[in-house]
């Protein structure tokens, strides 16, 4: 079966940036793929080169079976796009919103109508859909825009950050939704996500990438058996790194990470290593606010792959985006 999305040593440079530095990926149909990277790791680049606003340097990439440098028409007939910066117009409702993309795909009234009467309820709209969308929530416009991106009937949807600034009851809906989508449209998804436990609920298989590189990619399960190690996490007060040494000593410490006030220790073993722990920070004068045992999770790998927790790989600034409004996403 050919693949829905596929790249093979996709590039990007922007001046002495190469901000995708030759992707290999692919993505079957109907399958949900949650992309991660922290902020300037190229994955805005790469999925503006997928949904064709931004030409690949060299490399080439396919979407629905269209080349995405030869046949950009083909393929946005053929995706949707969800990007976390909209452009709805408050002043409008959201019928009038969905009445237009509609025009703009070129669907007939008959469609559209039709088309509207399927999303409005898919998204979970209700009333609101007659109401003009400055008075909509956050979360109301986040299921707008899906709204929007669904109207055509897509067969591949890209969501870019679905649920950044939501509620956790709004991310729940958005996240059900996804789901709809995907069990009964048998549509593929391409995810990309700042929140950890967002890819692991709802990716078939997550990718991560970082300097422009696709570091890792697996299963959610399957990456985080690939560490292998529970995981131990102390919170504390004042500085540790005077007895590091002491804990990489520790038998059964196989590694450390030290984090302004967090401290992470991996362990084959992590019930018969966490007390040598504990007794090793109190030693060191530190207060303890919390020490916690747990398996890995998706933020280890993130952490591992990147060296930095996904939470805070997004307070930095995005040299990336910065690149492409310097340069120009046209180029």
């Amino acid at each position: 079966m050919a693949a829905a999305i596929e790249a093979h040593d996709l590039r990007r440079v922007f001046g002495d940036n190469e901000a995708v530095a030759g992707v290999d990926l692919a993505v079957q149909p109907g399958e949900i793929y949650g992309f991660l990277g922290p902020n300037g790791a190229g994955k805005s680049t790469m999925v503006k080169m997928l949904c064709t606003l931004l030409s690949p340097t060299s490399g080439r990439a396919s979407v629905g079976g269209f080349d995405v440098a030869s046949q950009a028409s083909d393929i946005r007939l053929r995706i949707g796009v969800a990007l976390q910066d909209s452009s709805i117009d408050g002043k409008q409702t959201g019928r009038e919103m969905l009445h237009l993309q509609g025009e703009l795909y070129g669907l007939s009234k008959p469609n559209i109508a039709s088309r509207m009467s399927d999303v409005i309820g898919l998204v979970d709209i209700g009333s609101a859909i007659d109401d003009r969308v400055e008075s909509y929530s956050g979360g109301m416009k986040r299921r707008l825009d899906l709204a929007m991106a669904l109207i055509h009937k897509p067969q591949i949807l890209f969501l870019d950050e679905p649920t950044t600034g939501l509620d956790p009851a709004s991310r729940t809906a958005v996240w059900n939704e996804v789901r709809k989508l995907n069990s009964e449209e048998g549509m593929t998804i391409f995810l990309t996500t700042q929140y950890l436990e967002e890819a692991d609920e709802l990716a078939d298989r997550v990718g991560i990438i970082s300097h422009g590189k696709l570091e890792v990619e697996g299963t959610p399960v399957a990456l985080k058996q690939a560490i292998g190690k529970d995981v131990i996490v102390a919170e504390v007060d004042g500085d540790v790194h005077s007895v590091e040494s002491e804990l990489r000593a520790i038998t059964g410490v196989d590694d450390l990470d030290i984090r302004e006030n967090e401290l992470t220790v991996s362990s084959a073993n992590g019930a018969a290593v966490i007390a040598d722990v504990a007794v090793t920070l109190k030693g060191s004068g530190a207060g303890v606010r919390s020490l916690t045992l747990r398996t890995p999770t998706l933020d280890d790998v993130f952490l591992q792959v990147t060296g930095a927790h996904l939470a805070e790989s997004h307070v930095t600034s995005d040299d990336e985006t910065a690149s492409i409004d310097s340069k120009g996403a046209g180029q």
